[in-house]
């Protein structure tokens, strides 16, 4: 577990860019005592959320706004939402939140890494829940949600997998690193799972955090990718994923998105998206927090609804533009592997941890 709460540190580096964009989960570390729950007295319940930009048109960023709000709805709390401009203004917001009297401040990024371990030593009565990431060794009144992307991945695979009529399908991401495994090794995982024989590739953006938002460089390599005969190709690249967007509607090819629904973003090209439900590892999260919860690292699956596709786990499903949606009977075939996996009969091993 400390290996992956390093993994997760140095990783979601990924979320902040994509916003502009385990089969067996390893236990999570015990705190160094037991959580108590939010104190309940006269004074009303608070829930505070920190964005780590301002929200506008991010759909990621305003997932945890929707979250905050059902918890809020839930447990009968009051609600507010800080729109961070900068590192300044990051650490402002959360001291401003626990000076207000927030019963459970939420946070969203890796922006937060280097100030919730300076903060929540200060305010032992103030719960934190850091979404999407983690902090090592963290303290009792401090939670993580974290996802397994490599169930939803396995999903698209197959998908894929499905609608290939080359027998080639690819992956593009932005760095060769563990965590980025969990995308297109699951993506390999689930074409295979449906056609043993079918020819999977990967190619990575660079060599640093700037492949995460360069779109020229993911199109020349999507381009090039669907020269070499794949016609499905899934973007796991951040914002570098608007150019293999941008390739597919040049060339035709298909592709599909990650964390949000991205098929308005090439509408007729984008099959489907790996999502990520922030606002249900919100809702989920803060209820165990408000029971006296003291897991600290707290993951989210096909099986706990944080991690999906747009045709299973979305509101209207059918408003997405995903071309998913004129094929029910292959949503029906994906929802039967995704049934098996939630069950345990397909056993997908996290690509982190892989030997």
């Amino acid at each position: 577990m400390k290996n992956l709460i390093k993994l997760l540190i140095l990783l979601t580096v990924i979320v902040a860019v994509v916003g502009c964009g385990q089969a067996a989960a390893p236990a999570a570390p015990a705190a160094t005592e037991e959580a108590a729950a939010p104190a309940k007295d006269d004074k009303p319940l608070k829930f505070v959320y920190v964005s780590p930009t301002p929200l506008g048109v991010n759909d990621f960023l305003k997932m945890g706004q929707t979250g905050l709000e059902l918890a809020g709805d839930k447990h009968g709390a009051q609600t507010k939402v800080l729109e961070s401009e900068d590192p300044t203004t990051r650490e402002e917001n959360v001291r401003a939140a626990i000076s207000d009297g927030a019963n459970i401040v939420i946070v969203l990024g890796f922006e937060f890494n280097d100030i919730i371990p300076k903060v929540a030593g200060d305010a032992p009565d103030t719960q934190f829940l850091i979404v999407d990431q983690c902090i090592e060794n963290p303290p009792a009144n401090v939670h993580c949600a974290v996802f397994k992307e490599y169930e939803a991945a396995f999903l698209i695979g197959a998908i894929a997998a499905s609608l290939t009529e080359t027998g080639k399908v690819g992956a593009i991401s932005a760095l060769d690193i563990p965590f980025l495994h969990r995308y297109t090794d699951g993506f390999a995982e689930g074409a295979k799972y449906v056609k043993p024989d079918i020819e999977t590739s990967t190619l990575w953006v660079g060599s640093d955090v700037s492949a995460f938002s360069d779109p020229a460089r993911a199109k020349e390599q999507a381009l090039a990718m669907a020269a070499d005969g794949a016609d499905q190709i899934f973007a796991a690249g951040a914002a570098s994923n608007f150019g293999i967007f941008e390739a597919a509607k040049e060339k035709g090819f298909f592709t599909y998105g990650v964390d949000v629904n991205q098929c308005p973003s090439a509408p007729g090209q984008v099959v489907e998206n790996l999502i990520k439900r922030v606002d249900t590892a919100i809702v989920e999260s803060v209820d165990k927090i408000m029971a006296g919860s003291k897991e600290n690292v707290l993951i989210y699956g096909l099986a706990e609804k944080g991690i999906g596709l747009v045709s299973l786990t979305t509101d209207k499903p059918e408003d997405s533009q995903c071309e998913i949606m004129k094929n029910p009977e292959l949503i029906e075939t994906i929802k039967g592997i995704q049934d098996k996996i939630i069950k345990g009969e397909i056993k997908i091993e996290d690509p982190m941890f892989k030997k």
